[in-house]
């Protein structure tokens, strides 16, 4: 069955609530020997998308809409459990700080990334969304990780994002903390992660993870701002 297909599957079954055919999806990828990575990056994201992108347009009800989030957030916890470090990856040792917005399909999509940050060796914590700013930039400052995610967000996100950006450039408290964001708002606009001052931007999960692997030290200057999935280069001398 194509990935396609099975996408599909998978969407009708999360919007009708069907927990027993969920798992058997899932028992079947498995048995197919699709790995756990795999499972998040080819099926849960995809289906993820699609389910958001249905709710923007208004055409899945908030009944389907709320139980196809719960249950793709069982299997996606499921999961987790199963994304073993590769042995071939030692740990990385770099912190990463997560939140994202407050409703359930922003916290979705941002534990996804965070699972696979964890998995890649990078030590995560994860506040979810409803964070307070101040909290948040309190944190940043006082335990200077060195990646402040927020990731999955909303338009309505976007001044909190925006006025936590400028407060940290302002205070200079932090220098050498990462600002990272993506998916969600940022994959919709283009140029809206370069604008708000970000250091790096992704639009999905795996491709957060290999900027950050790629880019382990990129933050932004008065001469080089966003890079990411579009990368911009610096301005001409």
């Amino acid at each position: 069955m194509s990935s396609d297909l099975v996408t599909e599957r998978f969407f009708e079954t999360l919007v009708s609530g069907d927990r027993t055919t969920a798992r058997r999806i899932i028992e079947e990828q498995r048995t197919l020997g699709v790995a756990p990575q795999s499972l998040v990056t080819d099926l849960y994201w995809p289906t993820y998308e699609m389910i958001e992108r249905l709710r923007r347009d208004d055409q899945v009800t908030t009944l389907g809409y709320h139980l196809a989030t719960r249950l793709l957030r069982v299997v996606v916890d499921q999961t987790a459990a199963r994304l073993i470090q590769r042995v071939e990856t030692p740990p990385r040792g770099r912190s990463v700080f997560a939140c994202c917005g407050p409703d359930e399909g922003c916290e979705l999509g941002a534990q996804m990334a965070v699972d696979l940050l964890e998995s890649h060796g990078f030590r995560v914590r994860f506040a979810g969304g409803g964070v307070p700013t101040d909290e948040i930039q309190s944190l940043v400052q006082n335990d200077q990780p060195d990646v402040l995610l927020m990731f999955s967000s909303a338009p309505g996100d976007l001044p909190v994002i925006r006025g936590l950006i400028d407060t940290l450039h302002e205070v200079g408290a932090c220098p050498n903390t990462q600002i990272v964001v993506g998916a969600g708002v940022f994959n919709r606009a283009d140029g809206l992660a370069e604008e708000i001052g970000a250091d790096l931007w992704a639009s999905d999960p795996i491709e957060l993870v290999q900027m950050l692997l790629e880019e382990p030290e990129t933050r932004a200057t008065e001469d080089q701002r966003t890079v990411g999935r579009k990368r911009r280069l610096p301005k001409a001398a």
